[in-house]
């Protein structure tokens, strides 16, 4: 765990919310930190943080950085231990439709998924243009590798490889409203990931949030995140859901 909290700590945490890459201004960062805490006859601890980083190395180009960090214990038995950084490059994000490429890494303690990494590249339409709020959808294209602890799967044919690598295609909705008079600030961002070689591989995520500004730079957070993966080690459950509570501090 000591490692992964590291990670999250040095990554771009300037002044550490999803930050839209097709704002105007030069560098942005936010940082979020949701968690459940209860003792008693059960003590249970999940904690989840989250940076959000874009800069503008150059005029028509942005790069933007997520990392998000998930623990969870129960009488103090680690269940989760997972480290995800999202890493694009987007050229004239300002335009309607525009290109991006993009990479991945992450970890899953209870999925024992050692590493998996993940590169490709695509594009991003705004349905919604704004700086209140905003719609995007995307479609890109990865090459994926992951690495699992073990070679036996919940998917027969699987089994006997700890490594398992495909071609995948992604479709990514993500957006913000903001409502009455910036009281309520709304976010989602989720993603549907099947693999081109394999039917029954395949992923989905839905990220969504719900912001209630204290002053400028901060606000009170209500997060909910569900995710799914159709290949997981064999006696595992393939979906997960986590309700958290906290605050997200923001430089803009």
């Amino acid at each position: 765990m000591k490692k992964y909290i590291f990670y999250f700590l040095i990554f771009p945490i300037i002044v550490s919310a999803q930050i839209n890459e097709s704002d105007s201004l030069k560098v942005k960062a936010s940082l979020s930190v949701t968690g459940l805490w209860q003792s008693g006859n059960v003590e249970t601890l999940i904690l989840r943080g989250r940076t959000d980083f874009s800069v503008r190395p150059w005029k028509k180009w942005v790069f933007k950085n997520t990392n998000s960090y998930v623990y969870q214990a129960f009488d103090k038995n680690k269940a989760d231990s997972d480290f995800l950084s999202l890493n694009f490059l987007y050229f004239n994000p300002e335009k309607r439709f525009y290109p991006q490429v993009l990479g991945f890494i992450s970890t899953n303690f209870r999925r024992e998924i050692v590493q998996r990494y993940l590169v490709g590249a695509g594009g991003t339409y705004q349905i919604i243009q704004g700086e209140k709020s905003w719609l995007k959808a995307s479609l890109t294209f990865e090459f994926e590798e992951t690495d699992f602890r073990r070679d036996v799967f919940n998917r027969p044919q699987f089994n006997g490889n700890n490594i398992i690598d495909t071609f995948r295609s992604t479709i990514w909705i993500s957006g913000k409203y903001e409502l009455f008079k910036k009281k309520v600030i709304l976010k989602h961002q989720s993603f549907y990931q099947p693999s081109l070689e394999d039917s029954d591989n395949y992923r989905w995520q839905a990220d969504l949030s719900a912001e209630f500004p204290v002053w400028k730079h901060l606000s009170f957070k209500i997060n909910y995140l569900r995710t799914f993966e159709s290949v997981v080690i064999q006696g595992q459950e393939e979906e997960d859901e986590f309700l958290t509570f906290g605050f997200t501090l923001k430089s803009f």
